[in-house]
């Protein structure tokens, strides 16, 4: 019931004490609790928000007060418990009577419980601090609030200096004597009404060390009795906005998180953060501000050397500072480095870090122990850090670690027992085929060993034999190969240190010292006949190859032939000419390795000058220039030079006298005809090759460029665009050049190279200033006349505007009704753009969808979306006349019922079910159906069937006798329809009537083998993997059997090939195939009822001469491939 109120009342005993300054009858609910604690905080727990209503703190004049809670019951589930106290600890349950009642209502409309506190006549010890507690569960919340009682008016006219008097007969009264005070109250009223003198007022004004004083003034004589009423009187003092300030100063690392927190006294205050002055905004990834309860918190993530700086809190008119400190972390420049060494030996491991100072830590699997007494001494010096051991043994063998706040460093350190070596490994030249014998001597003589070759571990053989006695370890090899070249070791075991030599096997050589040319370079005159005799060396005999790049000079070349006798190869060119120019290289090969060695010839005759440029054209003449040959052929150099017409092929010369000049100029030309010029250079040799021609040039200056327009503007540059000149000479153009002036000084060019583009940007330009731009025509006749822009550009971005629509609205994005619509939608634009919004072609009402626009983004909500906001909704960006649109679809979805559902049919236990579409399909299309049966005694739906596609369904397995009703819920993407139709009739289910079932034979599935896809003729790399695939069907499936076979032999065991079948499909894998594995290959397969086979022809492509030798085989090799290659190809 709303109404109903709780009572709880309790009368106090008499035996509650009676406090000095009262009467009997006065209750204390300060009991067990001094009045000096009264003024300390209550620390109170974090709230829960269970109270929707706390009480407030107030102020009576010795009467009645009620303070209220309230707890809105919506999410409990039962009653919560509330405790009211007074002080720290005080339970005012117990204290319940006429001066103090509690009650509790509950409003089952609001679901709200109301929890009051009624004091009753209250007096000057009633005041103090007071706290409400409310529990349920395992949620907590409480309440702190204050009373204070004044003083009833007819106190005030208490004359003070007669109340403080000392009574007759007592030494100290100690406090206000109150029963004399009331009994002279009459009196003091006939005599003086007021007092002259508010001698409070004095003493609250007054220092502590005048209060003598003025009681001797106005004749006070319980002088004690006065300061402990005094002491009671209650402070005023100021009210301080902060419960708890920030520390002085706050540290953190770089890269970490700190938190600043103050405690507000009053939660509902504004609060505003500084940083150096300035004020703090919040953002999501640098600065977020928290809430809770009465802390105001201020995080600041991934702080960096910005952050250090002077931060200021202000709530209201009070201020507090700190200073926040960011600490680099410490790096380590310099890692630890792993080293072995012998007992008693020194070690010292060191390492660099960031920072002076730093605290780092040497760990060896635990913290390095550096005592007094401790062999480990670490010591520092600047950044550089070291740990040492002045005297190690075994046990210092580990891991070694050093970490700092920025990074770790670790190495490891071995120790082994001292090894001397009385003889060590040396090392050896060896002609291919000799003995090696590798001899080392060290102590103790009973430690065995290892040998290695190249890091490989050596293991005897027939050929190589490892003997060990005492002291003396000896490798022996009975004949050297090619092979035994390399760095052999010998690692005694249980010992770091090691014995190393180096065996060299001899190569054969090319000796080119013998033919006495400086850098092997032989110069010979064109036309001269050329032999060069180099010895080689080897054993056994090298095989001989000269090449000139990649073509080998046999030797039955015709005019350029190689040829080979014993100890020496001889190279002729019997008529040598400019082409014969170039490097030579000789390789010699045998079973000890290769050798090679190049040999460069050079046929001297002049090198024909570069085409010659032609940088200045006239009317009917031009200039032209040209550079001297790279090659001269010891003897100075002189010119000639010829013309012609481009469309011609007949070339005139223009000087009959040579000259020694690099340039020259040709007259005499006809205007608007294209020519060309080309150079020859003529010494003491003969005459060069003709240069390459010029470019074609034309007499004739061209036009201006035309259309000259602004394309894009930004705060820094400037793009124009323009078209080429109307009439272009015939040799064309070579570029344009663009210049411009600000603000109408000198012309400026803005490319040092010419542009062949119709279109430049004119970058480094200051933003807001004024600039003109012109450009010209350049081709070999010169500048055209200059296109100029007819107006001054202002240098100032403006950036058009792009819609970045998600890729989930690109398609029609669908919500339920009842749910909540909020689309964001980004996009660009310099300045801030203009945002429109339409839907349907309409404006959208303000009152239905709520749309915010930002520098970059658009959102438009919908608190409860509704069937009416469906549509298409049209977004417009506008900067100045760039526009962009953007068209987002928006479906609110919901399905109607089904239109009708009727009973066709029903027979035995069966009902035949036929319903129509709904009407509305809520804007998704329908997924499906949900059709339940009722029976007509008890109407309890049951689901049949859900996720139902069809319009017509037969419900099955009903009880004899029973009648059904049925009803059905449309389905779509967001759900079941609210409603379902319903059929009008019920269905009687009668006996059903037996009948007798046909026998049926089975059918049989079985068929003989039959290949569904062929083999196919297939052309194969040798060396790579290669596979025929076919499919075959056959029933039962797993009886086929499958048959390879290559060349009408069945393939069987051979583990070059690989066969295998899955779901029918039949797979042969021939593993890295030769040119031998080609041929005709077939797939059969059987089964009882008959059998089929498909063929496929497999051919095997080999490499070609030029491919081995790219990949470095050997010429024996290559020769013996090409011979096996044409055999097969003839037997074939």
């Amino acid at each position: 019931d709303a109404s109903s109120i709780k009572k709880l009342s309790v009368e106090l005993p008499d035996s509650v004490p009676v406090p000095a300054m009262g009467r009997k009858d006065s209750w204390s609910l300060g009991e067990g609790q001094a009045p000096d604690e009264l003024e300390k905080p209550v620390d109170n727990p974090p709230l829960s928000t269970l109270l929707i209503e706390s009480p407030q703190s107030g102020t009576v004049t010795v009467g009645d007060i009620t303070f209220v809670a309230k707890v809105e019951a919506k999410d409990l589930l039962r009653k919560p418990t509330i405790k009211w106290f007074k002080g720290k600890w005080m339970d005012l349950a117990s204290k319940t009577g006429k001066h103090l009642q509690l009650k509790e209502t509950f409003d089952r409309i609001t679901k709200v419980h109301t929890f009051e506190m009624h004091i009753i006549k209250a007096k000057d010890n009633y005041a103090g601090n007071y706290r409400c507690e409310v529990t349920y569960k395992d949620k907590f919340d409480s309440c702190s609030f204050d009373l204070e009682v004044k003083a009833g008016t007819g106190s005030q006219n208490i004359d003070i200096r007669s109340a403080f008097k000392r009574s007759e007969g007592q030494e100290d009264a100690g406090e206000l004597d109150f029963s004399g005070l009331l009994k002279h109250n009459q009196e003091h009223k006939q005599q003086d009404d007021t007092p002259e003198v508010d001698v409070w007022e004095i003493l609250k004004n007054a220092r502590p060390d005048e209060y003598e004083k003025i009681a001797f003034m106005y004749g006070i004589t319980d002088l004690r009795g006065l300061l402990k009423r005094l002491k009671k009187i209650p402070k005023e003092e100021k009210k301080l906005e902060f419960a708890k300030k920030l520390d002085p100063a706050y540290q953190v690392d770089k890269g970490g998180k700190i938190r600043l927190v103050v405690d507000l006294a009053d939660p509902t205050i504004e609060l505003k953060w500084y940083k150096n002055g300035q004020e703090i905004r919040p953002s999501p990834q640098r600065y977020i501000f928290e809430h809770k309860g009465t802390q105001r918190i201020m995080v600041i993530n991934n702080c960096t050397a910005n952050d250090d700086a002077a931060y200021s809190v202000v709530a209201g008119d009070e201020k507090c500072s700190t200073e926040l400190f960011v600490k680099l972390p410490v790096k380590i420049v310099k890692g630890l480095e792993a080293m072995k060494t012998t007992v008693n030996e020194r070690i010292e491991l060191e390492c660099e870090v960031s920072e002076e100072g730093a605290q780092v830590k040497m760990k060896n699997g635990v913290e390095v122990p550096t005592g007094v007494r401790s062999r480990y001494r670490v010591k520092c010096e600047g950044t550089k850090h070291f740990l040492v051991i002045d005297d190690a043994s075994r046990d210092d063998t580990g891991t070694y670690s050093i970490m700092a706040s920025g990074g770790t460093s670790e190495a490891h350190v071995q120790v082994d027992k001292p090894l001397k070596i009385y003889q060590d490994l040396q090392d050896m030249t060896v002609l291919l085929g000799q003995p090696i014998k590798l001899h080392c001597e060290i102590y103790p003589g009973n430690v065995p060993g290892r040998w290695y070759r190249n890091g490989q571990l050596i293991q005897p053989s027939d050929r190589l034999n490892i003997i060990h006695r005492n002291r003396v370890h000896r490798l022996e090899i009975a004949t050297s190969s090619l092979h035994d070249a390399g760095d052999y070791t010998f690692v005694p075991e249980g010992y770091s240190q090691s014995l190393s030599a180096k065996i060299h096997i001899i190569p054969p050589r090319v000796h080119l010292d013998s033919l006495n040319f400086p850098d092997n370079t032989v110069t010979v005159v064109a036309g001269n006949k050329l032999r060069l005799e180099i010895p080689i060396s080897g054993e056994p005999a090298p095989r001989v190859v000269w090449m000139k790049g990649e073509r080998v000079i046999l030797e039955s070349g015709h005019r350029v032939h190689a040829e080979t006798h014993g100890d020496q190869t001889s190279l002729t060119i019997e008529v040598t000419e400019r082409e014969d120019t170039g490097n030579y290289k000789i390789v010699l090969q045998n079973e000890a390795g290769e050798a090679t060695a190049s040999v460069k010839i050079k046929v001297v005759i002049p090198d024909a000058p570069d085409a010659p440029l032609v940088p200045v054209v006239g009317g009917d003449w031009c200039s032209m220039t040209w550079e001297p040959p790279k090659y001269d052929g010891g003897s100075p150099i002189l010119y000639y030079i010829e013309r012609k017409k481009k469309q011609s092929s007949r070339w005139m010369r223009l000087n009959f006298d040579l000259t020694k000049e690099t340039m020259f100029e040709p007259k005499k030309m006809i205007e608007g005809v294209p020519y060309e010029v080309r150079i020859f250079a003529v010494n003491a040799i003969g005459v060069s090759k003709p240069s390459e021609p010029s470019k074609a040039f034309t007499p004739l200056v061209t036009s201006e460029p035309t259309m000259l327009v602004v394309d894009d503007v930004t705060d820094t540059t400037v793009t124009v665009k323009w078209r080429p000149p109307e009439t272009i000479g015939a040799a064309g153009l070579d570029g344009y050049l663009v210049e411009y002036s600000i603000e109408g000084d000198d012309w400026i060019v803005s490319n040092k190279e010419l542009t062949e583009k119709t279109r430049y940007t004119i970058t480094g330009l200051s933003p807001g200033c004024k600039i003109l731009v012109r450009v010209k025509a350049i081709n070999a006749a010169g500048a055209s006349t200059p296109r100029t822009l007819q107006h001054a550009i202002l240098v100032k971005e403006v950036v058009p505007p792009k819609i970045r629509v998600p890729r989930h609205l690109k398609q029609t994005y669908t919500r339920k009704v009842g749910e909540t619509v909020n689309l964001v939608v980004p996009f660009m634009g310099k300045p801030r753009p203009k945002v429109t919004w339409l839907k349907d072609g309409k404006p959208i009402e303000a009152s239905q969808v709520t749309i915010r626009n930002t520098d970059c983004d658009s959102i438009i909500f919908i608190r409860k979306a509704e069937r009416s906001h469906s549509g298409k909704y049209e977004m417009t960006v506008q900067v100045e006349n760039h526009v962009d649109t953007a068209i987002i679809d928006i479906q609110i979805v919901l399905p109607g019922p089904p239109q009708c559902v009727n009973i066709e049919d029903v027979w035995g236990g069966n009902v035949a079910l036929v319903w129509t579409p709904p009407k509305d399909s809520g804007n998704a299309p329908i997924t499906g159906y949900t059709i339940q049966k009722a029976d007509k005694k008890t109407m309890e739906w049951f689901t049949c069937i859900e996720h139902y596609h069809r319009n017509c369904i037969t419900i099955t397995e009903l009880v004899v006798g029973n009648e059904y009703f049925f009803r059905i819920f449309s389905e779509n993407m967001c759900g079941l329809s609210e409603t379902a139709t319903q059929t009008k009739k019920s269905a009687l289910i009668v006996k059903e009537l037996q009948m007798k079932i046909p026998e049926y034979n089975d059918h049989d599935f079985k068929e003989a083998p039959k290949f569904t896809q062929p083999l196919i003729n297939t052309f194969a790399v040798a060396g790579y993997n290669t596979t025929l695939n076919c499919s075959v069907r056959a029933n039962p499936r797993l009886q086929p059997k499958v048959i390879w076979m290559k060349n009408k032999i069945t393939i069987i065991d051979d583990p070059r090939y690989r066969m295998f079948s899955s779901q029918g499909v039949c797979t042969l894998e021939i593993r890295k195939p030769s040119p031998y594995d080609g041929g005709m290959y077939t797939c059969k397969a059987i089964n009882e009822l008959g059998e089929a086979q498909v063929d496929c022809k497999l051919e095997v492509k080999g490499f070609t001469f030029y491919e081995l030798m790219q990949r470095g085989v050997p010429l024996n090799l290559i020769d013996k491939y090409m011979t096996e290659t044409k055999v097969v190809e003839q037997e074939k």
